[in-house]
């Protein structure tokens, strides 16, 4: 009895290899030269090439366990919306103790955090907006934080890399506002030969001291020509800047993470009631909405199939944090231990064992993650297969089109014929996605680099792509010949 094609396909991809399949041990002649200007040798690197409802194209190094960076970002977000689904949100309630009388809340306001990965300014504000709306304008209690839902496991900010002011090392939280970062933006003046620095929010908490000399040339490194000196504690702080700003930069945006989560929130909650017109009085702690307490105004997020795309597009690993937290929830609220068990749980219920597999964030944004090439190959393979395939794939960056890969193969004909995320740490560099042929195939494309000289990896991995897209497809072309049809694009 013969297989239904759609049986076949299926099958090989769930399967990951096909019977007698061998790959190519051997990398393709411009990947192994850019890899040799680039002087990394290929015993650093893991490579694996799958044709979907093909047969495994090409493995080099595939089996090696990898810091893949940000393209651990892919297992994520697939058990994401496979645990979650693509519809799930996050609801941020604000509560009280008391109905209000008149205008007038005599008792605590309780905002009770569910981890939302998106509760931006806008949003924040939009929630007090509806507690305007309601008539509430003075509070009289205190403004409690229930963030319980998440385990306290805030860690040094500068563990990572020696920079706890950057929004990336923000930790996970359940009441996290809009990242927990406030932009400043940099606005260079010729007339006044001066630099105005503009905070957005304009928290209080946060001093300012610009001492910063407008000089001409090019722009070129903008930053590096910038001294920024940080000072404070969770409760207040202060960033004093000096060196030079150039004019030819124009206006510039940089954000920083400087304030603990309750002092953050406290601080734009005070800000925007009183913009809103209205009145607040008391004081900003941590505590538990009560029994009994009366939901006033919800935020509900965006889905989560929004919220991958901006995980993945852009590579934000607080949104990423956030998202692997969720995957932990139980009767004991969140951890990244329960989440990095769930993911393996769900995996082995698909039949997928990865012995190298090491989460510890689920972001990437980590120095011990770690998964192989034909493994990471085969959790896409898998994903192809799945009823979130297309929310998956749409949220993975277009070469040359869009998020980290906006600016890559702009001149390639494999400009928009590639989902591609990218990964970068120190010494790591990756890509991992789908990549369309010129015969209309689809294959996987896992690429991974640990060595010192990853930073110059880029020539080497854009080189595999556009092998793949170029490649004569010996596989999808022996099946559609075998079924008597032309290739279809798409």
């Amino acid at each position: 009895m013969r297989l239904p094609r759609f049986l076949v396909i299926l099958i090989l991809a769930l399967a990951g290899v096909s019977a007698g399949a061998q790959p190519a041990a051997t990398l393709p002649e411009p990947v192994a030269q850019a890899l040799a200007r680039a002087g990394i040798p290929e015993a650093a690197v893991g490579v694996y090439v799958h044709e979907i409802g093909g047969e495994p194209v090409l493995a080099v190094g595939a089996e090696r366990s990898l810091n893949p960076a940000s393209s651990m970002k892919i297992v994520t977000t697939y058990a994401g919306l496979e645990l979650l689904g693509p519809a799930y949100t996050w609801n941020t309630e604000a509560l009280a103790d008391g109905l209000p009388v008149q205008d007038v809340l005599n008792g605590n306001l309780y905002l009770r955090g569910a981890g939302d990965p998106k509760l931006t300014l806008e949003n924040f504000w939009l929630l007090l907006r509806k507690l305007r709306a309601l008539g509430l304008r003075e509070i009289r209690g205190d403004l409690v934080l229930d963030r319980r839902l998440f385990a306290d496991e805030a860690p040094d900010p500068g563990q990572f890399d020696d920079q706890p002011t950057r929004p990336y090392n923000t930790a996970p939280n359940a009441l996290l506002v809009n990242f927990k970062a406030v932009t400043l933006q940099f606005i260079p003046d010729a007339a006044t030969r001066t630099v105005r620095i503009i905070a957005e929010p304009p928290l209080p908490q946060l001093q300012i001291t610009n001492n910063l000399k407008v000089v001409d040339g090019t722009c070129g490194d903008w930053l590096g020509r910038m001294k920024i000196d940080a000072q404070g504690n969770a409760d207040s702080a202060r960033l004093a800047f000096s060196g030079s700003y150039t004019l030819d930069c124009g206006e510039r945006l940089r954000s920083f993470s400087v304030l603990g989560h309750r002092q953050y929130v406290g601080a734009l909650f005070a800000l925007l009631w009183r913009e809103l017109g209205g009145s607040f009085s008391g004081q900003v702690r941590d505590g538990v909405v009560p029994p009994g307490a009366r939901a006033l105004a919800v935020n509900r997020s965006p889905s989560l199939s929004e919220i991958v795309r901006d995980v993945n597009k852009y590579s934000n690993n607080v949104m990423s944090r956030q998202l692997f937290m969720a995957l932990g929830f139980n009767d004991a609220g969140a951890s990244t231990a329960a989440a990095g068990n769930a993911v393996k749980q769900w995996l082995a219920l698909k039949g997928l064992s990865f012995p190298e597999l090491v989460l510890e964030n689920g972001s990437g944004l980590s120095r011990i993650e770690r998964i192989s090439a034909r493994n990471l190959g085969t959790v896409l393979l898998n994903a192809w297969a799945s009823p979130v395939m297309p929310e998956l794939m749409a949220s993975l960056p277009v070469a040359a089109v869009d998020g980290t890969m906006r600016r890559r193969l702009k001149s390639a004909e494999i400009a928009g014929q590639a989902h591609i995320k990218t990964g970068s740490l120190s010494g790591v560099r990756s890509i991992a996605g789908y990549v369309l042929d010129a015969q209309g195939n689809r294959s996987v494309v896992v690429f991974m680099v640990n060595h010192a000289n990853a930073a110059n990896a880029q020539a080497a991995m854009d080189a595999l792509l556009q092998w793949v897209h170029n490649r004569d497809s010996c596989c999808g072309r022996q099946e559609r010949r075998r079924q008597g049809r032309k290739p279809v694009a798409g």
